[in-house]
């Protein structure tokens, strides 16, 4: 009896024990680039495996923000620019589009929702030349808005579902309440829809700011002048293949990007999680 009651009580410290250590080796590759940003030379930074520096310095992180012809900052700004912008497109339209696929009924529905969730498996790489030519033709290259302007029409079909999803499991009583109340379509999806979808909402804000943050084909593709560059092709600007580059500054300045993504993971991560696991339920 004894032994059962031991085991019984040793079982979550093992259990948590094992989710400690599986942790750490998932985390590892980021706590190995965040001490390696404050090691010295790259000598220090591939001579061990190690976190922690022999001599921790700042060096990597002053240096780094002023490598380039621009500081760091303004590569960062450049981001922000668009990833904000596209991140409004993103929920305005996936949320009016879920909305009508879940609410209205109209003609070839079915088939529309098909096809809209069919193009989850059209790869991005299939569409890069015919969106070049067509963006070429409209004059938006070197541009923000080829990166911009799409994400208010739902081409993000993945956020359609998830809210599509989300909506399904949401009860009519409330809507119809605010019908006989006189409410229309968009104040019923502004006043009821939209406050209980805020999980799902929050989870799709956060997946597109973190994809949008670190996307590094599209500004490539469209964007040529230097002083329009984000973060992720400003990274590429401290590699010099010719004379080398300094790994430290390069994983530096990979802190200093992934840094708001992780600040805002971390301020709305409640309703991310909400948001992923009632995106898996089925309507």
């Amino acid at each position: 009896m004894n032994v059962k009651h031991l085991a019984r009580k040793s079982l979550p410290a093992i259990r948590y024990g094992i989710l400690i250590i599986v942790g750490f080796f998932m985390l590892y590759p980021m706590l190995w680039m965040v001490g390696s940003s404050f090691k010295a030379n790259n000598a220090e930074i591939f001579s061990s495996i190690g976190i922690l520096a022999k001599h921790p310095t700042f060096k990597a992180y002053t240096s780094g923000w002023f490598a380039t012809n621009y500081q760091y900052g303004w590569y960062m700004l450049n981001t922000y620019r668009f990833v904000i912008p596209k991140v409004i497109g993103t929920v305005l339209s996936a949320v009016l589009t879920a909305y009508a696929f879940t609410r209205f009924s109209f003609r070839m529905k079915n088939l529309l929702y098909s096809i809209c969730i069919s193009t989850l498996f059209l790869p991005q790489v299939v569409l890069n030349v015919p969106q070049f030519i067509l963006f070429n033709k409209m004059h938006w290259l070197d541009s923000y808005l080829p990166l911009i302007v799409p994400s208010f029409f739902a081409v993000d079909t993945y956020f359609v579902f998830v809210l599509v999803q989300f909506m399904r499991t949401l009860p009519h009583n409330l809507e119809e309440a605010a019908y006989l109340d006189g409410c229309n379509s968009l104040q019923r999806l502004y006043y009821v829809i939209a406050p209980l979808t805020k999980p799902a909402i929050v989870s799709c804000m956060l997946f597109q700011f973190m994809w949008s943050s670190n996307d590094f084909q599209g500004p490539l593709i469209y964007v040529n002048s230097v002083e329009k560059y984000p973060a992720a092709l400003g990274l590429r600007l401290l590699m010099d293949a010719e004379n080398g580059f300094e790994w430290n500054k390069v994983l530096a300045m990979s802190v200093v990007t992934l840094l708001p993504s992780l600040v805002v993971f971390f301020l709305a991560q409640d309703s991310f999680v909400d948001g992923i696991a009632a995106g898996g339920v089925k309507g």
